[in-house]
């Protein structure tokens, strides 16, 4: 596969090329490396286009996650407590996770809830996300997951990882492409989410 299109948000690329030059190569050979033709293997039963071979979004992933395992990549999990207390908020985000529950009682709270989100990759503060899911997936991983782990502190960049519309076109309906993300991005303001991100448009 390839790499069509990219976009930099809040100099997302440009950290990378400066501070982990290695590791931007290291995620375009992966990219490059997979055969996307071996993934046209979902017959659609769809009734606007029934029989027709399409990719499937579960074995790219798989292989996706074979080559990323390989390179030392791996699922992290970060772990916090919530409040809807808007003035703990800002000191309590910046507090481990073991002293969280502690300062939420020391504040009134009587039941603190634990939660926790998790990423598909993670190395040296770089966090990947491959998404061939459905719209909601996407804005949940820019809009919710990349912050919090980068407000947590857990890492510097989060890269998106996305088919484009041309790919998209051979997969089943309602999967996010680049085009379509990048425009709801750029529709809330050049400062929103306010952290670094590379999203990549890839295709065959």
């Amino acid at each position: 596969m390839k790499i069509a299109q990219k976009y930099s948000h809040l100099n997302g690329e440009e950290y990378l090329i400066v501070h982990h030059k290695k590791l931007y190569k290291e995620i375009v050979n992966v990219i490059d490396n997979i055969d996307a033709s071996k993934f046209l293997t979902k017959e659609s039963k769809e009734k606007t286009m029934t029989g027709k071979i399409l990719y499937s979004p579960v074995e790219l992933n798989k292989a996706f996650n074979n080559s990323f395992n390989k390179l030392d990549w791996h699922e992290t999990r970060y772990q916090y407590y919530v409040t809807t207390n808007q003035k703990l908020l800002p000191r309590l985000i910046t507090l481990p996770y073991e002293k969280q529950k502690e300062f939420l009682m020391a504040n009134g709270v009587k039941e603190p809830i634990s939660s926790y989100k998790q990423t598909d990759f993670v190395k040296d503060q770089i966090a990947i996300e491959i998404q061939f899911g459905k719209y909601a997936f996407v804005a949940f991983d820019l809009f919710v997951k990349h912050l919090l782990f980068y407000s947590g502190g857990v890492i510097n960049l989060g890269i998106e990882v996305l088919p484009t519309k041309k790919m998209q076109s051979q997969m089943s309906s309602g999967v996010a492409y680049y085009e379509g993300e990048v425009y709801n991005i750029l529709r809330h303001g050049r400062n929103n989410p306010p952290v670094p991100l590379l999203i990549f448009g890839i295709e065959p």
